[in-house]
């Protein structure tokens, strides 16, 4: 496409996905920012709801509305579950709308009417380009090229998929009995008030929640794996709230097959992995923390054969944020754009 710039609104600006969204497209070459809207906050400006965009800070923000997001070439929907089908259905077909919300992630209806209590509202490509799907090394990537409806994954199920991906497309592990356990910074729950989010209440804390498989991002993990083993997968999958910002360290365990040895799990990931930008293996011996990843939208995992319960453990750390959101959402954008994959998202991780 050349050295077109083009176009981009963001709905939800006051979020913190919105926002994060915003961050990035401050940097990215080929973007423009346009229209940048939040419903509850139309007419504030975004620097009193989002000071650390200095940018953008004396942007106004406008109400989210199709009329407002149209005539852009870009769309991202950072709104609530259920709130961005509605819209996305007034925007031109051309128009690529990026849906960070959960709404067109599944496939199976039934499994959005149990989980989300609402009617289906359809089904996107599935923004997770690295994504393995299927058992002949294919991507996620091939289909959000040129794509002009992208459903953004969930931030559990960005670290999850990528974690066990390999080892169901190698078919080294099997179907059933796999326990994935994650712990989410606090912003994953969203800026809303919520009294138990109040710092007092989380700091020096840990807690479950969405305990015993009801958890919605459940049927969208089972959903990625599903796809890169050929076959049904069956997860327990149990969400912790850690006392941090951002972040999330998921911890996703499954049964070997028969035989198989921690050089081919290894092998496996690795060359799962091997050719891309943003998803890492560590060398053995070291394993991923969160803070490595916060800001960026890098993704560390390292991988260990349990050989007396016959487990593989994998490690996966990844800014929720970022890669679990709008790094996710910028990355396919640029995919469907026909942009190199990685660009504007050069962000190295910040520490300490």
């Amino acid at each position: 496409m050349g050295d077109m710039t083009f176009s981009a609104a963001v709905s939800g600006a006051s979020g913190y996905a919105g926002g994060e969204v915003l961050r990035i497209l401050a940097g990215h070459p080929e973007i423009e920012i346009g229209a940048v809207g939040a419903h509850s906050n139309a007419g504030q400006r975004l620097g009193e709801v989002q000071p650390h965009l200095h940018s953008l800070a004396d942007r106004v923000l406008v109400g989210t509305t199709a009329e407002n997001l149209a005539g852009h070439d870009v769309v991202f929907l950072a709104l609530p579950h259920g709130a961005s089908a509605e819209i996305a259905a007034q925007l031109p077909p051309e128009t690529v709308v990026i849906d960070a919300g959960a709404d067109h992630r599944l496939e199976s209806a039934e499994a959005w009417e149990q989980f989300y209590g609402s009617a289906h509202a359809g089904t996107w490509p599935y923004g997770l380009p690295e994504l393995l799907v299927g058992t002949d090394g294919a991507r996620q990537r091939e289909r959000l090229r040129e794509a002009t409806r992208i459903a953004v994954p969930g931030c559990y199920p960005t670290g999850s998929l990528l974690a066990l991906a390999p080892g169901f497309a190698a078919g080294l592990l099997e179907p059933e009995d796999v326990v994935i356990v994650a712990a989410s910074g606090t912003s994953g729950a969203g800026k809303a008030v919520k009294p138990h989010l109040l710092g007092s209440e989380v700091m020096g804390s840990m807690s479950p929640y969405g305990v015993g498989g009801v958890h919605r991002h459940t049927p969208e993990i089972e959903q990625g794996l599903a796809r890169a083993a050929g076959e049904p997968v069956r997860i327990s999958f149990t969400p912790t709230l850690a006392p941090m910002p951002r972040g999330i360290l998921t911890t996703a365990t499954a049964r070997v097959a028969e035989g198989v040895t921690a050089a081919q799990l290894r092998e496996a990931w690795e060359e799962a992995y091997a050719a891309e930008t943003f998803v890492r293996v560590l060398p053995e011996g070291q394993w991923p923390a969160t803070k490595s990843v916060a800001g960026s939208n890098h993704v560390q995992l390292q991988l260990a054969l349990d050989p007396r319960a016959g487990r593989v453990v994998v490690s996966c750390a990844v800014d929720n944020l970022v890669k679990g959101t709008a790094g996710g959402a910028v990355q396919s954008m640029n995919l469907a754009l026909g942009l190199p994959e990685g660009t504007g998202l050069n962000l190295q991780g910040v520490a300490p």
